[in-house]
């Protein structure tokens, strides 16, 4: 019986790009995915003939993006990112493959690939065929049927109605369009029905029939958010009906006859294997003549790295053996480097050594700036420092080699200044394209482990790094890295390239496998250089004004003490928790005191608040003097203390240290100084901005966010009043009062506004309660109301909870996933605690996306407006900062909105403005 194999091409080339690194050919064209494509064609011949011998076969691909769908629905796949640069080029290339092993590769204009494999599998089973689809693509799974399965290859299994009925709640193939069409598809952007996922659409179509049934039935279902969206949302999900249907009646591109397999001939076949050089492939089709071979080993030993063997690494002393690395890494398109440096601020730090790895033990370490301190010492055999950096900064700035690195932005600032301090000219170095392994851990895994590279090689590699303590000593031991011997400094510097290298090759793959490519190629890797110029930039402080205010803060806290100290009769240490405490709950009396396995009393912020709460206790005012002392005293140890000695002297300004990957949610942080903690809405807060200042004919520009997260919980849950409450310009904190107080005053509204940010951090009504000095139950009615009058935000929150249940973790918009590994912990307040965080991290983390997406666009926009002098320089919490002539502030006003307000689009369109407050001053303090 003729059997019919219809090959999805779409899905294998994208899969073959991600899963082979980069890859040129001997023309210096990018061919890894070409390269993929051929092998893995070449292993599913051999499997099929070995299994049941296809007697037809053809390759079906996408001819352009745009199809009928996208006249029927404009947005219709509006938020996909175009394909990679470097994959553009090798679209015509595959088709060459795919003709050279002598089989179809079909294409039609107006028509998606899968609508053409819909056709000719109607066709085949017309005539009495069996038909497979090598796929696993859930929209194909509406043609399964008597006659017709799905293969898997990737999973090497066969996919038949049994699967669609275990992957979508018991429906059939026939009923899958319908459940498609309820639920949607956010990266086909099939709108589908707001709030109804895969599970209730099924249950949906299981009880009623059929799409139009539900839709029928809706106005007699039982009140809810659920049938109103049914209701409001009917003829979108008609129209999702039409976009997720198979069009299979349209006349065959090619007969079916004309599919027929006829073996593989070895000319056509040989010949594009010449061409681009795959010598291993050649070798192949040479051994076996016309018969398909096995899948290459090369392409296959990802998994099987070798032990790392630091006696393999090389010392590079001469410009033959650094040129040869050089040719190496142009060759095949790719390599993995890092610095050694003399310390861990990268706006300080000298450049010692680099290291670069091509393949597992394959790899290097370029030394330039070893040697002993003493004046007599005898510096070992190295390069020039000069030689090196002139060197590889082609390579490094090569946009046909991929450079990749572990923490990048730490090697890109030390390797920007290494080059400026070098070139008579002042220039530098821009390191494109790279990968950096520490972003993609942290788009894979947030929350499930830490992201450093000794503990991702123990995770992934079952592999112990070397000890950088080992290497350099500790305590008045402890030698500088450029004092270490090149033997020792070549195994701990080769090593953290080969590790990198090897954590790539995995976390590569499994990007698009596990749906973290979008935020990594779209939010988080752009961000990288951004990130790098702004520490670099830096931000001047006015040393006198920091003096200042620690010489104040030293007097409050004085004057503190002395208070602290009458109430609790006699001086104590009040930085001591344990002198504290006995003072509390020994010598005061006071109730409710609790000690930790130490022994000593807990006077933590949580207790600190809880009896200055209680107005009867006797410690309640000594409590409020002790928590104003630590203000102070954090504040004078943390800013006004701490900045001016971190003044850079070859500067004069502050260089803070961004990380992306320090906050689950995705929101940066920043430490030396870590500016996210200065208090927001206090004086003392103000008086410490007041000492970031301009340069003189200069001003600080602030660019903040407004409620960016109310109006985020607005779309995402789907709250009506809200949206239109933005959309309108209202005071949303007003409105909310309206709502739950039936009136609007200062008291009503201070509530509101309240209640409107604790209900987004899922807080308890306990949690509420302090908050509003208000009991318990009275806290419990004001959350009750909230959701009666928002419902849409009370089935936000029930349905995320549920999803991090049963998935583990939650998703951004922009497809960031955040894990929650103790969200089924035994232990109450941990699973509670991991609730409440899951609640507000889609929010939180979309909140971070939008953000980073606008500083990556903001240079260019203002390039383009003509405003090279305007510099951004700080980013914290929803606030962009900026330096800037005065001259250009009115043309950068708009811009700098413009980019913020739309930095979402076109990936992500929001129900609801994006409100920008811009203010400018002498001072970041004077531009609110």
């Amino acid at each position: 019986m003729p059997h019919l194999y219809l090959v999805d091409g779409s899905g294998y080339i994208f899969r073959a790009y991600h899963r082979l690194p980069p890859l040129t050919n001997k023309h210096g064209e990018p061919v890894g995915a070409v390269y993929g494509y051929t092998t893995m064609l070449w292993k599913l011949a051999d499997e099929v003939h070995a299994a049941d011998g296809p007697t037809h076969m053809a390759v079906i691909l996408d001819k352009s993006s745009k199809t009928f769908r996208n006249d029927l629905y404009d947005k219709y796949k509006a938020q996909r990112p175009p394909p990679p640069e470097d994959l553009v080029p090798q679209f015509p290339m595959i088709r060459d493959a795919t003709r050279a092993f002598s089989l179809p590769c079909i294409e039609t204009e107006g028509l998606e690939a899968d609508d053409i494999i819909a056709c000719y599998s109607k066709a085949a089973l017309a005539q009495g065929w069996e038909v497979t689809i090598v796929s696993s693509d859930k929209d194909l799974m509406q043609l399964i049927e008597p006659g017709l399965d799905m293969y898997d290859t990737m999973n090497n299994r066969r996919l038949g109605a049994e699967h669609v009925a275990e992957k979508f709640h018991g429906v059939t193939p026939a009923q899958l369009g319908d459940v498609l069409a309820l639920m949607g598809d956010s990266v086909d952007n099939v709108p589908g029905v707001p709030g109804v996922g895969p599970k209730t659409a099924a249950k949906l179509i299981l009880e009623h029939g059929d799409l139009e049934a539900v839709l029928a039935a809706a106005p007699t279902m039982k009140p809810s958010k659920m049938r109103d969206n049914l209701i409001e949302h009917t003829e979108m999900a008609r129209l999702s009906k039409v976009l997720v249907t198979l069009k299979c009646d349209v006349t065959l591109p090619e007969p079916l006859d004309d599919l027929e397999l006829k073996g593989i001939p070895d000319a056509p076949l040989r010949a594009f294997l010449e061409h681009h050089g795959f010598k291993s492939l050649i070798a192949k089709l040479s051994a076996v003549a016309d018969a398909p071979v096995a899948e290459p080993a090369s392409t296959a030993q990802f998994d099987e790295d070798e032990p790392c063997k630091h006696d393999d690494y090389e010392t590079v002393v001469d410009e033959s053996a650094l040129d040869r690395w050089i040719t190496v890494a142009r060759h095949q398109g790719w390599i993995a480097i890092d610095t050694e440096t003399t310390g861990i601020d990268a706006t300080r730090a000298n450049l010692v050594g680099i290291s670069m790895a091509l393949h597992p033990n394959l790899a290097c370490y370029v030394p330039i700036a070893h040697g002993g301190t003493d004046l007599l010492a005898e510096n070992p055999v190295q390069l020039d420092r000069a030689v090196v950096l002139a060197k590889l900064k082609p390579l490094l700035e090569d946009p046909s080699v991929l450079k990749i690195g572990h923490n990048l932005k730490y090697d890109m600032i030390v390797l920007a200044r290494a080059y400026a301090e070098a070139s008579s000219e002042g220039g530098g170095v821009s390191i494109a394209p790279f990968d950096d392994t520490i972003l993609m851990s942290f788009d894979l895994d947030a929350g499930l482990h830490g992201h450093g590279m000794d503990e991702l090689a123990a995770t992934h590699l079952s592999h112990t790094c070397i000890a950088f303590k080992d290497v350099v000593g500790t305590g008045k031991s402890q030698r500088s890295f450029a004092e270490i011997d090149l033997k020792a400094a070549t195994h701990y510097a080769a090593e953290d390239a080969d590790v990198t290298l090897r954590l790539w090759r995995r976390f590569k793959r499994r990007l698009p496998a596990e749906g973290a490519t979008r935020v990594y190629e779209m939010v988080d890797r752009p961000l990288v250089p951004v990130i790098a110029q702004m520490e670099m930039h830096g931000i001047k402080v006015d040393r006198e004004a920091l003096a200042r205010l620690s010489g104040e803060f030293s007097a409050q806290m004085a004057t503190l003490e002395t208070e602290i100290h009458e109430m609790a009769g006699g001086p104590f240490t009040i930085g001591s928790p344990k002198q504290l405490g006995d003072v509390l709950f020994e010598k005061m009396g006071i109730k409710g005191g609790r000690k930790g396995k130490s022994g000593v009393y807990s006077t933590d912020v949580n207790e600190l608040e809880r009896i200055a709460a209680d107005k009867d206790s006797p410690g309640a005012l000594i409590s409020r003097r002790v928590l104003d002392w630590r203000q102070l005293s954090k504040l004078k140890s943390t800013y006004t203390d701490a900045l001016q000695a971190q003044i850079n002297p070859a500067t004069g300004r502050v260089h803070t240290s961004y990380s992306l990957t320090g906050a689950q949610t995705g929101r940066l942080s920043s430490t030396d100084p870590n500016l996210q903690n200065i208090p927001i809405r206090t004086e003392v807060g103000r008086q410490i901005r007041d000492a970031f200042v301009a340069e003189p004919g200069n001003v600080i520009l602030a660019a903040d966010y407004s409620q960016i997260e109310l109006r985020l919980a607005a779309h995402m849950a789907d709250v009506p009043a809200l949206k239109a409450a933005f959309a309108n310009g209202d005071d949303i904190h007003s409105l909310t009062a309206q709502e739950l107080f039936g009136e609007v005053n200062r008291d009503t509204r201070g509530r509101a506004k309240t209640i409107n940010f604790a209900i987004l951090y899922g807080i308890s009504r306990w949690g509420l309660a302090g908050r509003l000095d208000v009991t318990a139950d009275e806290a419990q009615a004001m959350i009750d109301r909230y959701f009666d009058r928002f419902p849409g935000i009370s089935n936000y929150i029930m349905e995320t909870t549920e999803s991090v249940r049963a998935t583990g973790y939650t998703t951004t918009l922009f497809g960031r996933k955040t894990h929650f590994s103790r969200i089924h912990s035994k232990i109450q307040h941990e699973r509670q605690g991991a609730e409440r965080a899951a609640i507000n991290a889609p929010i939180q983390g979309t909140s971070a996306d939008i953000i980073k997406r606008a500083m990556v666009r903001m240079g260019p926009a203002l390039l383009e407006a003509g405003l090279p002098n305007v510099r951004m320089l700080l980013q914290v919490h929803d606030e962009l900062v900026f330096e800037l002539p005065e001259g250009d502030v009115d043309a950068a006003k708009p811009v700098i909105e413009r980019v913020m307000a739309t930095a979402a689009e076109p990936a992500v369109t929001l129900d609801v403005p994006l409100g920008i407050e811009i203010g400018t001053g002498a001072s970041w303090g004077a531009a609110h």
